[in-house]
């Protein structure tokens, strides 16, 4: 029995002083394999990108250029959505980056502007340029390995890691917004939703808003409710209450269809909201001719709505 509790005893300290074994076993995404290159925030700050941003950190990272006419500002502007449902969580337990694509274009103040519309603020979300070999090389380690892809091709997807535990997973900023926010959250093991709690679920498990009798609903919802409100004020883009009774219908159709032909054409209308809202414009979301109309339908119906309520509240009692 004491030769064997020897051996025993011999075996664990040769397993306990194998050198850098546990650490390559719990975290192989971590400092071995992100480049720890030095990266340049919105505000101008130089930051290392492994030992600043990703150390030991729980973090949502996102792939954006401020001159993306597509899904760009609507994926940062559904991630803005996921921050603020996340709360306080935010620069104390969970860090969003967003990184460009296009690092040869975007400079910090370009970069500064785009979040600013976005109201995206650091310390809590950190937008990144650096030079193009840095930010190239990051972005290779997050799976982007294309030498020749041109800017609308970047993929509109984002990672979600906890550097801590090793763990990343990639999801979409498109589907349910409650679905992302609890992922989010279970990223980190500290964390317990509390007992019997629901989510609110506006959209089934794959993203899809459920039918209603307005088609328009959940066009809304899924690509303009990021920016823009009806009869709650400016956001990302203007208060879109009334804007069915303000704006010609041709004019609208046309400009939900394609913003970026409108405003190529040096349309006043457009280069006026283009003025006023200068952060981030309208983007080419591939609508058609019904989609807008669908679109045009809802916002009238609920301006309508707004009317009718507010009349309701005006009147003596």
């Amino acid at each position: 029995m004491r030769n064997i509790l020897a051996w025993i005893a011999g075996l664990v300290a040769v397993i306990v002083s194998v050198p850098g074994v546990p650490e390559a076993q719990i975290n192989r995404w971590g400092a071995s394999y992100f480049p720890d290159v030095p990266v340049v925030t919105q505000d101008g700050k130089t930051l290392h990108f492994y030992d600043d941003l990703i150390k030991g950190r729980i973090v949502v990272v996102n792939f954006v250029y401020t001159s993306c006419s597509e899904l760009c500002p609507i994926e940062t502007a559904r991630l803005a959505e996921v921050k603020d449902k996340l709360g306080d969580a935010v620069s104390r337990d969970i860090f969003f980056i967003s990184i460009t694509v296009d690092p040869e274009h975007d400079t910090p103040d370009m970069l500064k502007a785009y979040a600013d519309a976005f109201e995206a603020s650091a310390p809590g979300w950190q937008f990144l340029t650096g030079k193009p070999a840095d930010i190239n090389a990051i972005n290779a380690k997050f799976g982007d390995r294309s030498a020749e892809r041109s800017l609308s091709e970047h993929r509109n997807e984002i990672l979600i890691g906890n550097d801590a535990t090793g763990d990343w997973q990639r999801d979409s900023a498109f589907g349910d917004v409650d679905q992302l926010v609890m992922t989010i959250r279970t990223m980190d093991p500290k964390w317990h939703g509390p007992v019997g709690a629901t989510q609110s679920r506006p959209a089934d498990a794959s993203g899809y808003y459920t039918l209603s009798a307005q088609p328009g609903q959940a066009l809304f919802k899924k690509l303009c409710a990021p920016c823009h409100t009806i009869g709650s004020g400016d956001h990302v883009g203007p208060d879109l209450r009334g804007v069915a009774d303000r704006r010609d219908r041709a004019w609208l159709i046309d400009f939900i269809m394609n913003p970026v032909k409108v405003l190529a054409r040096k349309d006043p209308d457009a280069l006026a909201l283009a003025a006023k809202f200068p952060g981030v414009h309208m983007p080419l979301m591939g609508l058609g001719e019904t989609d807008a109309a669908d679109l045009i339908s809802y916002l009238r119906d609920q301006t309508s709505h707004l009317s009718v309520s507010a009349q309701n509240s005006a009147a003596p009692k």
